[in-house]
């Protein structure tokens, strides 16, 4: 049997199922060593519906580097704070599946044994440089694990999304709002 091979990836039909299946099998034991550690505690942090106290470190260093150039640096901490309640907004209204995968990508941030080897980063977020974080996102946009990408672009979606809802964002894209009826 001939394997299909994608063009534009170079994986082959089974090697993305190998990917697949070893993602999910990491993102399991992941979630399982979070829950049995405690770092994955189900209570959301005060003020919030969703995030979590082990979220909001790697959020915060997260959040003002993909918002680089788009916020000016006196609104910054509005627009962390602003963008996190969004976040948290939108991530209450997830389907129970995809709410799951989002809490085990942030469990992943949030252990040190994942944190470290797959992110660069190996001490705590709240130490973390704005560099520190670009090069971890450059990494994960760049990498050759399928899994990884999935997670650049699944932060990148969430953050973004969560600041372009918000209507202090307009005015830096041209948008106008809703219209007024």
């Amino acid at each position: 049997m001939r394997e299909t091979t994608f063009e534009s990836t170079g994986l082959s039909r089974r090697s993305l199922l190998k990917v697949g299946l070893f993602g999910s099998a990491f993102l399991t034991t992941v979630g399982v060593t979070a829950s049995l550690t405690g770092c994955s505690a189900s209570m959301p942090a005060i003020g919030f519906a969703v995030l979590r106290d082990s979220d909001l470190p790697f959020l915060r260093a997260l959040i003002p580097v993909m918002l680089e150039g788009t916020v000016a640096p006196a609104q910054m901490p509005q627009a962390l704070e602003g963008t996190l309640q969004s976040l948290d907004y939108s991530l209450h209204r997830l389907s129970p599946e995809m709410l799951k995968l989002t809490v085990q990508l942030f469990d992943v941030m949030a252990l040190p044994l994942t944190r470290g080897p797959l992110t660069g980063v190996w001490g705590s977020w709240e130490k973390a440089s704005a560099e520190d974080v670009r090069q971890f996102l450059d990494r994960w946009q760049n990498s050759s694990i399928g899994l990884l990408q999935m997670g650049h672009v699944s932060l990148l979606q969430l953050v973004m999304m969560a600041w372009y809802g918000r209507p202090e964002s307009w005015a830096h894209c041209g948008y106008p709002g809703p219209p007024a009826v």
